[in-house]
């Protein structure tokens, strides 16, 4: 993860040193250039300022590997603080409960 996390601040140093790369399957997305309802809201009130974009990046599957073209989901905040406290909410997997909650 570490080295995608570089290769998009070398593509775009205007995202800054904060940035969290977003699997496709993560519950802050509701597709690849758009975060859900709840992210937006979380965002709003936490972290006003992040914003979400799209890289494509050339990363090598393994080192030493023929490097491929990738696009990215990737979140940009204006500080270490807003990044944490996203990645904690956001990028882990729901709490047994928070799941069946969200389905119901």
């Amino acid at each position: 993860m570490i080295d995608i996390v570089k290769a998009v601040q070398a593509q775009d140093p205007s995202l800054g040193t904060c940035v969290v790369v977003l699997r496709p399957d993560s519950r802050a997305l509701s597709g690849p250039e758009q975060l859900s309802e709840g992210a937006l809201a979380w965002i709003a009130e936490r972290a006003p300022g992040a914003r979400l974009v799209r890289a494509t990046i050339l990363l090598a599957p393994y080192p030493g590997g023929l490097p491929a073209e990738r696009t990215v989901s990737v979140m940009a905040f204006a500080d270490a603080r807003q990044l944490a406290a996203f990645a904690t909410a956001w990028t882990v997997d729901p709490e047994p409960d928070e799941a069946e909650a969200e389905t119901a």
